[in-house]
């Protein structure tokens, strides 16, 4: 029997996979949102977009399951590794004698190995906290509180995330203090994005569930995400 292909899922599938492919893209670039005396925070411009993908995950496991939202995080990672490693060939190959742009093409996709291997371990480490969460606490709620269940899975997922990514990418190269500063400020402000849009969140999921006529429940499970059969 041909399965059918669900078009809410397969489009959260798709703008996950180009919400992180866009955050990485976008981190390149530095933002300068306040600047005081006691306080100076700086984020890269990918906090405008990567969120967004937690956002969907919580969608994804609130309406179909933890099984499904594996599926969208390992090719969240797979999409991520091919742009990295496509970026670097590109970055190696002889640019056009009359083209002014090869400085700047390579600034943005000449991805360091160090940094690079730091955003994907961190990525599947929070993605998958964030699922594990949120579908661990769906069950133990009986599907009740879906906004806490989002702010929580998602702090989980982004602590997760920040101790994983800034730890490989910048031990040793700056202060432990500067690094916790850097890791609260973004679990900080990726937090607060969430529930800024936790009400348009909210009317998704309930929208998707009576489109889909699906609420999963993932009892009885195992949530080991090296087991991929279950795809």
């Amino acid at each position: 029997m041909k399965q059918k292909v669900s078009i809410p899922f397969m489009m959260m599938g798709i703008l996950f996979n180009v919400c992180l492919i866009t955050a990485n893209l976008l981190a390149t670039k530095l933002v300068h949102l306040w600047d005081s005396p006691s306080l100076d925070i700086t984020v890269t411009a990918g906090l405008l977009v990567f969120p967004i993908s937690y956002i969907i995950n919580d969608c994804i496991v609130e309406v179909w399951g933890f099984k499904k939202a594996k599926l969208i995080i390992w090719s969240g990672f797979a999409m991520n590794f091919l742009v990295v490693i496509l970026g670097l060939l590109a970055t190696v190959l002889p640019p056009a004698p009359d083209w002014n742009g090869n400085e700047h093409f390579n600034y943005v996709f000449s991805f360091a190995p160090r940094v690079a291997a730091a955003s994907l371990l961190g990525f599947l480490v929070g993605s998958f906290l964030n699922a594990m969460i949120m579908s661990k606490m769906k069950v133990a709620s009986k599907g009740k509180n879906f906004a806490w269940r989002a702010i929580w899975s998602t702090i989980v997922g982004e602590v997760g995330d920040s101790i994983i990514f800034f730890t490989i990418a910048f031990t040793g190269v700056v202060p432990l203090q500067v690094m916790l500063y850097m890791m609260l400020t973004q679990v900080v402000l990726k937090t607060a994005y969430e529930i800024v849009i936790l009400p348009i969140t909210m009317r998704v999921v309930k929208k998707v569930k009576e489109i889909e006529g699906e609420d999963v429940y993932d009892e009885s499970i195992s949530y080991n995400i090296l087991i991929v059969k279950d795809l």
